[in-house]
């Protein structure tokens, strides 16, 4: 039952990524074609929100925000955030942390 629920997680969580990364390419093309674009606030928080990994490889593989510091340092940064979020999350709900009172 806990093989099958992580599966899940997982597999959720690399479809996001995959739905955030293709975002990320159709902003690149409304950008190309000088259409209504998505606000780089939305993109920022698609990357905080667990979508760090899409974002970065969105923004290398469309060639898309490379050269904006403020998509170069955040999307790191959110991918760093989303790391110790789900390892926090990991540690609360599976590995329960045994507090001893003195």
């Amino acid at each position: 039952m806990e093989n099958t629920v992580a599966l899940i997680i997982v597999a959720v969580y690399l479809l996001w990524n995959l739905a955030v990364m293709v975002i990320y390419g159709v902003d690149k093309k409304k950008a190309e074609k000088d259409k209504w674009r998505i606000k780089e606030k939305t993109l920022i928080l698609l990357a905080f929100c667990f979508g760090g990994i899409g974002a970065l490889t969105g923004m290398y593989i469309f060639r898309h925000k490379t050269t904006k510091p403020k998509f170069t340092v955040l999307v790191p940064v959110a991918i760093v955030v989303n790391f110790l979020v789900a390892w926090g999350l990991y540690s609360l709900l599976v590995q329960p942390v045994i507090i001893q009172l003195v």
